[in-house]
């Protein structure tokens, strides 16, 4: 015991935790970065794939399930991701963020570059005659090669959001 009897606090441990690790600014300022406007057109052009495709009846699902499940997946982990850097939670997560970003990113574009590549795949193939119910008929109708000729080229920029994504990230995690 100390001299005048009394026993000091303990510390706060809240204290204690290092702050996490982010150089992105948190709240609205987010999106006035490049990282922040990048993020809001991966949503929106990554919400256009989702529609496209899912509007073209899908005639190929072995290769464009795989587009439908990257882009939706995408899609809902970048709204979050951006609602983290919005609400300001990424300030109360002890996390290296920058990492985590750029990992994020990272996987996010090696899926949504397969994921371009089978579309632009089930799109060249509109062509191939299939026999269904003793009438060969083309695998795809022309609108449906239409949407599907659009759902590639916005996959195709959705990746290069991501990539570009990909390279800030990198910037920041490695200055």
């Amino acid at each position: 015991m100390s001299a005048g009897g009394a026993v000091p606090p303990p510390p706060n441990p809240a204290v204690s935790f290092p702050a996490p690790r982010i150089t992105l600014p948190t709240g609205p300022d987010i999106l006035r970065t490049y990282s922040g406007a990048f993020v809001c057109l991966e949503i929106v052009l990554g919400g256009l794939v989702w529609i496209l495709v899912a509007s073209s009846s899908v005639p190929l699902p072995l290769l464009q399930g795989w587009v439908m499940f990257v882009s939706v997946t995408a899609f809902f982990f970048s709204l979050l991701f951006l609602g983290l850097f919005l609400t300001g939670m990424v300030t109360q997560i002890d996390a290296n963020w920058n990492f985590l970003d750029f990992v994020y990113h990272f996987v996010v574009f090696v899926f949504y570059f397969g994921a371009f590549l089978l579309e632009a795949v089930a799109t060249s193939l509109h062509d191939l005659q299939c026999n269904t119910t003793m009438v060969v008929q083309p695998l795809l109708n022309d609108s449906q090669y239409n949407v599907n000729v659009a759902a590639t080229v916005f996959t195709f920029m959705t990746t290069a959001c991501y990539g570009c994504s990909l390279v800030l990230a990198l910037r920041r995690w490695r200055p």
